[in-house]
């Protein structure tokens, strides 16, 4: 992932009105309220952006809505904002938890954007039996998922979560998140069904109901794995069609497609 001070400024996260965007950790405590950033954030606005006193800027925290802002001081360390007026109130995500089995890399990062991107309110790296990649960084998935929701004019951000094993997440998942259902992608799954599935599910008023989209490592789910998540009542298992993707296309798609159905689309 690049650093905002190696792009172009043409090329930096906006919003459709051309301000700037940017996620911040405190509070937007009302018109008049004073803030300061953090050095990378003031240095973005200032050295990158080339914006001083008086220039406008879009916040969110994803907690108190949009906010447009203008810059107060502009320093290069300590740039101060002070804010002017909520631009939009704050919007809760499709509540579609999306459990991945981690891939390289550049692969990770494009899940973390593109589930932004997509409206998941939960991205939970999980390790399956087949899994390769077994050390990754939270604190990058949680950067690209900050970075997508600057860029898109989200207002929230979906929460990442430390990666563990899928066996111990299944085994605790009645106490952890009580009626989520699991949409368990499976590739021995006939395509066929998949549609008339999700439709029956939407009939039976699952729609915007809690969910987990569950997405296996590219050489897919063990034996043992498919075995528990079937026995389960509250797992159901769907095709993701005739082809065969890689694992972090998959990711999208099943979003895509559990969006469309299931969600708010």
């Amino acid at each position: 992932m690049k650093n905002r001070e190696d792009e172009n400024a043409d090329e930096n996260p906006r919003c459709a009105s051309g301000k700037a965007r940017l996620y911040i950790e405190e509070s937007l405590a009302g018109a008049g309220a004073h803030l300061t950033l953090e050095k990378e954030q003031s240095h973005y606005l200032v050295n990158v952006l080339r914006m001083g006193e008086g220039a406008q800027v879009l916040l969110f925290n994803g907690r108190d809505g949009e906010w447009a802002a203008r810059i107060a001081e502009a320093h290069k360390k300590n740039c101060v904002l002070e804010l002017v007026e909520r631009t939009r109130e704050q919007e809760a995500l499709p509540d579609i938890w999306l459990l991945f089995a981690p891939v390289k890399r550049a692969r990770l990062d494009f899940i973390a954007q593109k589930a932004t991107e997509m409206g998941a309110a939960v991205i939970q790296p999980v390790f399956t039996e087949r899994t390769v990649v077994t050390r990754l960084k939270d604190e990058r998935l949680q950067a690209n998922a900050v970075e997508a929701a600057e860029q898109c004019g989200l207002v929230a951000v979906p929460e990442v979560r430390e990666a563990e094993k899928l066996a111990r997440l299944i085994a605790k998942w009645d106490e952890h998140a009580p009626g989520r259902l699991i949409l368990f992608c499976d590739e021995n799954e006939g395509p066929g069904a998949t549609r008339a599935a999700l439709e029956r599910l939407a009939s039976e008023g699952a729609k915007g109901a809690p969910l987990a989209v569950l997405i296996g490592p590219e050489g897919g789910f063990s034996p043992a794995e498919r075995d528990m998540l079937r026995r389960r009542s509250d797992t159901l298992a769907i095709s993701l069609g005739p082809r065969i993707m890689r694992a972090d296309t998959a990711a999208i798609a099943a979003l895509a497609v559990v969006g469309l159905m299931l969600g708010d689309w």
